[in-house]
C-alpha cells in the first residue's frame, strides 16, 4: 500500500515539516544551533553552533553513515564559522537533561565572536539568558527542514561521538566505542553486569536501577 511506502512517508513529513528558506531572517549573520546526546545514559551533551558563509544543503546528522557524517563535519569546518559547547554529566543530573541541553547551545552560540544575530534552534525551546541582541526562532524538526541546524546537528554529533571513543580506553568494558553511550541492548547489558561507570546519567532509566 501507498501508506506504507517510505517514498510517500518521507513526502507527508515534508509537507508537514517544509523546507524553509534560511536567508530570510534577520539581523544577520544567521546561526544554526543544535545538540547531540540528548538521549544517551553516559556522556555530556555537545551542541554546535554554525554560521553558513554561503548557501549550501547539509542533511540532518541522522540520516547520513558515520564515515558521510565526518566527511560533511570536516566539509563545514573547512567552509564556514562553527563553535561547540558542552554540558557534564554532573550538570545533566543537577539540571535535567533538557536544561543541560540548551546550557551546552548557550556555550556553543557565545564562543562565536559574534554580538547580534538571528539563532535558529532547533527544537521548540529558546536558549534561555541570551544577550537581547539575538532573535531566536525555535524549528521542530529544524536539523531536516534548514541547512545551518543541520550542519550544527552533524558538528555537534561527529564531536560528540569522537568524544565518547575517547572513552572506550578508560572504560573498555562498556562498549562505548561502538555506541557511544546510547541504550544499545549491549550497552544496556553492560550496565547491568557492571554498574555504573563515573560517565553515566545516574537519574536515567536505564541506569538508576543498577546503582550499588
Amino acid at each position: 500500500m501507498m501508506m506504507n511506502n517510505p517514498l510517500w512517508l518521507l513526502f507527508k513529513q515534508m509537507k508537514k515539516y517544509p523546507l524553509i528558506d534560511w536567508k530570510c531572517f534577520y539581523p544577520c549573520p544567521v546561526i544554526g544551533v543544535d545538540e547531540a546526546g540528548r538521549g544517551c545514559l553516559a556522556g555530556p551533551v555537545f551542541s554546535a553552533a554554525v554560521i553558513l558563509k554561503k548557501d549550501e544543503h547539509y542533511p540532518d546528522s541522522k540520516q547520513v553513515s558515520p564515515e558521510k557524517r565526518k566527511q560533511l563535519a570536516q566539509d563545514i569546518m573547512n567552509k564556514h564559522i562553527y563553535t561547540t559547547g558542552t554540558a557534564d554529566v554532573y550538570e545533566i543530573e543537577n539540571l535535567n537533561i533538557l536544561q543541560a541541553s540548551l546550557l551546552s547551545m548557550k556555550r556553543a552560540l557565545l564562543k562565536l565572536s559574534i554580538k547580534t544575530g538571528h539563532v535558529l534552534v532547533d527544537g521548540r525551546f529558546l536558549i534561555p539568558n541570551l544577550p537581547y541582541s539575538f532573535r531566536q526562532t525555535t524549528f521542530i524538526k529544524g536539523d531536516q527542514r534548514l541547512s545551518p541546524i543541520a550542519a550544527a546537528s552533524i558538528i555537534a554529533k561527529v564531536r560528540r561521538d569522537e568524544w565518547m571513543e575517547k572513552q572506550d580506553k578508560y572504560y573498555p568494558k562498556y562498549g562505548f566505542l561502538s555506541h557511544k553511550g546510547y541504550a544499545t541492548v549491549l550497552h544496556r547489558k553492560a550496565i547491568a553486569q557492571y554498574g555504573p561507570c563515573p560517565l553515566h546519567r545516574k537519574s536515567f532509566t536505564g541506569v538508576k536501577e543498577y546503582i550499588r
